[in-house]
């Protein structure tokens, strides 16, 4: 895919190799909600689709089977890309009986322009911010389901084996965007305190096909994301911890400044946090991580697969309405 006409300067190497990653990691999550399973629906293949081909999207809707549920997910802050349409775009799908599943990322309330509009004809919202902006949240339905929830990981559950026996090492999972000094300061203490056990990771995220190659180390240190100090943001994170759990990794997480991100994974002991910026206590959740047994980390593995994917969190959620709908008509 030639991604030069899609960035402001495609003379510029780095930013070309930021947007062949971007496109990697959306691809994957489209190869992830073509695989959705659950017990209770029968999830027929996929259709991709961008601006462009809109109108197909409606055209092929007219043509819906009446037994078929269709549903239109979409994700970050790509339905600004059709900003201005909501507003005859949402009837359309609403008359076409297409729901609408949501699931932002960054804040979408405070800063996606174009939430306003596209508020009033959500099913299902889940989001990363809390509270959602009070103005905004008050357009969404009042039948809509909303969910506060990281962005968790664009895995299909259990594609990579759990390795029983990983390298003793840690590699730190951050960005070169949020290379900032109180990342950069954990980092070279993390290089002082562990040496040839320590990796730093600054790429701006791992090539999908990548990913899987890094369950040969034992612990991934996930820092606090470069969107996520803000107050709203607090109790979620990055993608990071989650895939990794995926990856039978054990997740190190850098609390908020307000103490509560991840709360009940952290309570639950599936992943290890680490007070924000502290570097004593960063020191001794690494410390933990790399002397948790094999049942610890295997119990970690699994939690993850089973629980926290994308695929399965879209999944649940369409079925808690679809169960809502057949029990209502």
């Amino acid at each position: 895919m030639d991604v030069r006409p899609r960035v402001s300067d495609p003379q510029d190497e780095s930013l070309l190799k930021m947007a062949r990653l971007d496109c990697d990691w959306y691809g994957e999550n489209a190869r992830v909600f073509d695989a959705l399973r659950h017990p209770d629906l029968h999830f027929l293949p996929g259709m991709v689709f961008n601006v462009p081909h809109v109108v197909e999207l409606l055209q092929r809707a007219r043509q819906k089977p009446p037994e078929e549920q269709w549903w239109l997910i979409l994700m970050g802050h790509q339905p600004q890309s059709l900003a201005g349409t909501w507003s005859k775009l949402g009837p359309m799908l609403q008359r076409f009986g297409i729901k609408l599943f949501y699931y932002a990322f960054d804040e979408a309330s405070r800063f996606m322009p174009c939430f306003p509009e596209l508020a009033p004809f959500i099913d299902v919202y889940v989001h990363d911010e809390s509270p959602l902006h009070p103005p905004h949240a008050a357009k969404l339905p009042a039948a809509c389901l909303r969910v506060h929830r990281s962005w968790v990981a664009n895995f299909v559950p259990f594609a990579v084996p759990f390795n029983e026996d990983p390298a003793s090492i840690l590699i730190f999972l951050g960005s070169k965007l949020g290379l900032t000094p109180h990342r950069q300061r954990q980092v070279e203490f993390l290089q002082r305190t562990f040496k040839d056990k320590f990796i730093a990771f600054h790429d701006h995220s791992v090539p999908v096909a990548e990913r899987a190659a890094l369950n040969r180390y034992k612990i991934s240190v996930c820092p606090e994301g470069r969107k996520f100090a803000t107050a709203a943001m607090s109790a979620t994170h990055t993608d990071r911890p989650f895939w990794s759990g995926c990856l039978g990794m054990v997740p190190v997480s850098e609390n908020s400044a307000q103490g509560d991100r991840l709360e009940s994974l952290h309570a639950a002991g599936l992943l290890l946090r680490y007070d924000h910026g502290d570097l004593s206590s960063l020191r001794q959740a690494c410390e933990r991580a790399l002397d948790l047994p094999l049942s610890e980390r295997r119990r970690i593995y699994t939690h993850y697969n089973e629980e926290e994917t994308v695929g399965t969190v879209i999944a649940r959620l369409m079925a808690k309405v679809e169960s809502g709908r057949i029990r209502g008509s």
